[in-house]
């Protein structure tokens, strides 16, 4: 059984199944994912699309939908008995899942983390009674829980992996009827509707700014699948050279210069083809409010914390306007001394995230759990 809320825990999802079907091809899974779960030969019974949102305000929205699909898990966990439950971060749910399922006597893997340093520490507490198996994906985790005297097992970060355009830069420019030698900005909003809402209209403006700077500049607007024309409007400027490219990221990505990018995955995922990037973050000012003094970081942006310094610009709450990023991303544009630094800093970021295999070797731990829990 599998539980993933997110895009990029169904990302992972899918990647494990395909892993762990290479080494046990009849096995069956089922649980809660997306597309990309599915399309790895799992049982969907609920779709994460729709249940997935940032901040502590923004949850209570979906609460009704997250407690009929915990109970509809729940009654599958009963009737089907799985051998594992694999729980794929999105801790406000699987925390609660895994407490339930762990009660039926099924083992609990949890694959990419919480980020407990950052938030909440009082979870581990929770982990160390119902988790059999950790899972991180960034080497500074496995300390944290090696020193709770839990099972973890580092297996570094599965975008090492999936991390693959489908074409060079040039055909990919062209085919957008952009021009290969001027500069392209990447806007990478986020992909949760409550997140874009917030983003989509700084990053608009924004991109109105930068093209006032860099006259030369154009705009690639990287669009997570299934979201609603409507989050997308605000990049309807008739005076820029601006395209919205649904489902490849990567492809944005390589074609790029600079990235403005909302704070999660994208971060990492730039990192990894080396592009620097100012992360922007972003929430309702209530949940930022009371989330706030509960955070344990200085920084928010993955691939800052990954260097344990920072490496790239953090625009975060009040300081995410259009005018900061548009600042940051000229300068990057401009300034070469301060670009190829950035890109400097970010290849060291890159060599911390482990080797290639990280699906595999997820999926060797998993079963490894399985069969000493039926040997046991």
């Amino acid at each position: 059984m599998i539980s993933c809320g997110e895009a990029s825990g169904d990302l992972y999802a899918g990647a494990l199944v395909a892993a762990l079907r290479a080494r046990e091809p009849d096995i069956e899974v089922f649980g809660l994912g997306g597309e990309r779960l599915a399309a790895a030969g799992a049982h969907l019974l609920a779709d994460y699309r729709g249940h997935s949102v940032t901040g502590l305000t923004e949850a209570l929205m979906v609460l009704p939908r997250s407690w009929a699909i915990y109970q509809q898990l729940v009654h599958a966990a009963r009737e089907r008995k799985p051998h594992a439950l694999v729980v794929i971060d999105f801790p406000d749910f699987n925390f609660f899942l895994m407490r339930a399922i762990k009660k039926l006597g099924v083992p609990v893997i949890y694959y990419v983390s919480p980020q407990l340093w950052a938030w909440r520490r009082g979870r581990i507490r929770s982990m160390k009674r119902v988790v059999d198996c950790v899972l991180p994906i960034f080497p500074f985790e496995e300390d944290i829980y090696r020193r709770q005297g839990m099972d973890v097992r580092f297996v570094g970060h599965p975008l090492i992996d999936l991390v693959q355009p489908t074409e060079t830069r040039d055909a990919f420019l062209g085919r957008l009827n952009l021009d290969r030698t001027a500069p392209v900005v990447a806007l990478l909003p986020g992909s949760r509707a409550n997140e874009l809402s917030r983003l989509a209209p700084v990053l608009a403006q924004a991109a109105t700014l930068i093209a006032a700077k860099v006259p030369r500049a154009q705009f690639v607007v990287a669009r997570a699948p299934h979201l609603s024309d409507r989050l997308f409007e605000a990049f309807g400027i008739p005076s820029l050279t601006l395209r919205i490219v649904e489902g490849r990221t990567d492809d944005v990505l390589q074609a790029c210069d600079v990235v403005l990018t909302a704070s999660g995955t994208a971060t990492v995922q730039a990192a990894l083809h080396g592009k620097p990037m100012a992360v922007l973050y972003k929430l309702s000012p209530m949940t930022y409010r009371l989330g706030k003094p509960l955070a344990r970081v200085d920084m928010y942006a993955m691939v800052n914390l990954i260097a344990g310094r920072p490496v790239v610009m953090e625009l975060i709450q009040d300081a995410c306007t259009p005018e900061a990023v548009a600042a940051e991303a000229v300068r990057i544009l401009t300034d070469e001394a301060y670009r190829a630094n950035m890109t400097d800093e970010l290849s060291t970021v890159r060599a911390r995230l482990g080797a290639r295999g990280a699906s595999a070797r997820a999926a060797a731990a998993v079963l490894d759990v399985i069969h000493s829990n039926h040997a046991s």
